[in-house]
């Protein structure tokens, strides 16, 4: 058998909840403390120069502020259990950080090369010294990994507004894609869609499954 497709054994020990309450106590921290945010969230200074490598876990720990993590959490709450339960918690944890350490690094090296780019040019590298904090590119990942789940599932936009599973995952890859390029917010759009990108990468090279496939299954009359 392929190592890389090896299953664990199923267990179930509310994994998304230890994670929800680990985000909340380190936003408490920082807050409380003042702890220097730059030192745990992830950039080239930090991880390529100082050889901070713990950043690369621990950005996924630290949030901008309440809106940012209360958002991120709710996600991870409403589809984080369900994927939990369905594919146990060591595979959740698994997918979990593997997609949100893959995203940060894909990020770490757009950042790192585009800084280069800008020295090779006589400009000063400003994005050597962006720090990408939040969950948001292992959270996109879960939004993705539950379409593929529960393809035919619906979710309302809102609590309103009724959406298969796999179209949300489509509108919302449209959304950043569109957002990288025209919006001027410090919301890191590529880190999302890198986290659709690992997440369906996840399922073909772990799992052996085509979303596609999946997904054309699913609404095929």
């Amino acid at each position: 058998m392929n190592i890389l497709r090896k299953p664990f054994r199923y267990s179930f020990f509310n994994a998304t909840i230890i994670l929800i309450i680990l985000n909340v106590a380190a936003h408490f921290l920082f807050s409380t403390f003042g702890l220097n945010k730059n030192s745990f969230g992830l950039n080239v200074f930090g991880f390529v120069y100082y050889h901070y490598f713990w950043q690369i876990f621990t950005y996924m720990f630290v949030h901008g502020d309440m809106s940012h993590l209360f958002f991120n959490m709710l996600a991870l709450l409403i589809f984080g259990i369900t994927i939990e339960r369905t594919l146990g918690s060591k595979e959740f944890l698994l997918m979990y950080f593997a997609i949100g350490v893959l995203s940060g690094l894909f990020s770490l090296g757009v950042y790192y090369s585009f800084g280069r780019f800008l020295m090779t040019n006589g400009i000063r590298p400003w994005t050597f010294g962006i720090s990408l904090i939040g969950a948001s590119g292992a959270i996109y990942g879960l939004l993705f990994a539950y379409a593929v789940l529960f393809p035919r599932s619906i979710i309302y936009i809102w609590g309103l507004i009724p959406v298969p599973a796999p179209i949300m995952v489509l509108g919302y890859a449209i959304i950043e894609f569109a957002s990288q390029f025209i919006s001027s917010s410090n919301v890191a759009h590529m880190t999302h869609l890198a986290g659709f990108a690992f997440a369906w990468l996840y399922f073909v090279i772990r799992m052996g499954v085509n979303p596609i496939r999946i997904w054309k299954d699913a609404y095929r009359r």
